[in-house]
């Protein structure tokens, strides 16, 4: 019980220190990606890729951020409150799904059931969805940060290329094991996806997303610098270097 409290108030004084920008794009996007994953981009049989990958980028981009100022417990902490936040809106979203009314999209004449309908499927998504998707994004929330924290290390002689370095590499690698986890877990044995779909997906979202990365890295890289330069976040510094014993 004492753990759980201490995990509590360290968890509150994170949320304070993290700029409300960050947390905010970073609920929002873990949201928006697990929703459009229900929306396929292509799907031929040696290639399959949804649209998750649009907001993906951005969540473990933020994630990077995290890490590089407040470390890898930090970021894994604010993944499991975004996850939180993410399967509250999927019971939300189940609920209005079964609420009486009709989308303003399913105005069709002759087809405004099957269109409603389809909208109401669209969010109320699938138990395997939200299962599928709340395993591969903690799994591989815990990868990329721990990747990040070490690439970090090993390359602390070089720190502006390090920043870089680490990011590309814990990004490709994690995202390669969530679009892995979502696609054997879910796609495989419910969209009907072969083997080969699911690591093509896996490689080529991993491919796309870090491209993504590399293109908005630079300014991860900025955002990082002038927080530290403002001491933005420096309460919870304080509280771990406290909880360590060191001041």
């Amino acid at each position: 019980m004492a753990q759980i409290k201490k995990l509590f108030q360290e968890t509150k004084i994170l949320l304070r220190s993290l700029p409300s920008l960050i947390t905010a794009l970073f609920v929002t996007a873990v949201v928006a990606m697990n929703l459009l994953a229900n929306k396929s981009i292509v799907n031929l049989e040696w290639l399959a890729l949804d649209c998750g990958i649009l907001f993906s980028w951005l969540v473990f981009l933020l994630m990077d951020i995290t890490v590089k100022r407040y470390g890898v417990r930090a970021a894994n902490i604010l993944s499991v409150v975004a996850l939180a936040v993410n399967l509250f809106f999927s019971l939300f979203f189940i609920a209005m799904s079964y609420i009486p009314g009709t989308w303003s999209q399913s105005f069709v004449v002759g087809s405004e059931a099957v269109i409603n309908g389809a909208l109401d499927g669209t969010f109320r998504s699938s138990w395997y969805v939200i299962l599928g998707s709340s395993v591969a994004f903690i799994a591989s929330a815990v990868i990329n940060n721990l990747l990040n924290f070490s690439f970090g290390k090993l390359f602390a002689g070089h720190p502006r290329m390090g920043f870089f370095l680490s990011c590309y590499l814990s990004t490709f690698i994690a995202q390669f094991a969530d679009n892995m986890l979502f696609a054997f877990i879910v796609s495989y044995h419910f969209f009907g996806w072969s083997p080969l779909q699911c690591v093509m997906c896996a490689v080529t979202g991993a491919v796309a997303e870090l491209l993504f990365e590399v293109v908005f890295s630079p300014v991860a890289y900025r955002v990082v610098r002038r927080m530290q330069e403002e001491n933005v976040g420096q309460a919870y510094l304080d509280f771990l270097q406290q909880k360590e014993g060191v001041v």
